[in-house]
């Protein structure tokens, strides 16, 4: 294997690294600091793609390597962090283990997408990054705005395994929903654009109004999968 071929690797590696420190950091009852390298692993998992391409180093390793790091950044480590969330919150213990199933069913959509050739320009149900920053913003903002109505919703008993039950369902459906690569004409090129303009006035709002930041990433993911949901909906 060249030299060139191991660069997206490398950068792959930095994916799964964040994920494990993140990891630690959430056991330690670090949920804010662990969602940072969340993010820092989202932007390592599209850097990978974008020096693959640049480069043309595709690889089969670099394949099971990118979705193996994305268990850990994007499985393992939201639902740890809900996990968390819970029994901070003074959950049942028997609750608590519910989030731990968003690992699981990451683990499929994961291996889904790795054998489905309908999904090069486009998804099937959600992708696991979107579904684990919004899991990670959440657990991040509870912990920094316990006394909030989002920290109260998310300590009770009966809404985090709601949302998990919700996110499990999106990861395996077979709902389309735009991606970011490929082609940016027509229609999704339109729906992108959509997106990020939404997405920027939540990001002025939550800015004008002082809120906390983590509240841009939770809105921008649950604007995106109501856009999908809508869009679905309407066949477009």
């Amino acid at each position: 294997m060249s030299f060139k071929t191991n660069i997206p690797n490398a950068i792959t590696a930095m994916n799964l690294l964040c994920g494990l420190v993140a990891v630690v950091l959430v056991f330690a009852g670090r949920s804010e600091t662990a969602f940072v390298l969340m993010l820092a692993a989202s932007f390592f998992d599209l850097c990978d793609g974008l020096a693959a391409r640049a480069l043309g180093a595709f690889s089969p390793i670099g394949g099971e390597l990118d979705s193996l790091s994305d268990m850990v950044s994007f499985g393992v480590l939201p639902s740890l962090m809900l996990h968390r969330l819970m029994r901070d919150s003074g959950a049942p213990c028997a609750l608590c283990f519910i989030p731990l199933l968003l690992a699981v069913f990451s683990a499929l959509r994961l291996a889904k997408f790795n054998v489905d050739e309908r999904q090069h320009e486009s998804f099937l149900g959600l992708a696991t990054p979107a579904c684990a920053i919004l899991c990670g913003a959440l657990a991040a903002y509870c912990q920094a705005r316990p006394e909030s109505w989002l920290a109260g919703l998310g300590g009770s008993v009966w809404f985090i395994p709601a949302l998990c039950a919700g996110l499990c369902a999106l990861l395996v459906c077979e709902v389309p929903m735009f991606s970011f690569k490929g082609k940016s004409q027509g229609l999704p090129g339109t729906k992108r654009t959509a997106f990020i303009c939404i997405a920027l006035i939540a990001a002025i709002v939550v800015a004008v109004f002082g809120l906390h930041w983590t509240l841009i990433p939770i809105g921008a993911v649950l604007v995106y999968i109501c856009m999908n949901l809508i869009f679905a909906a309407l066949k477009v």
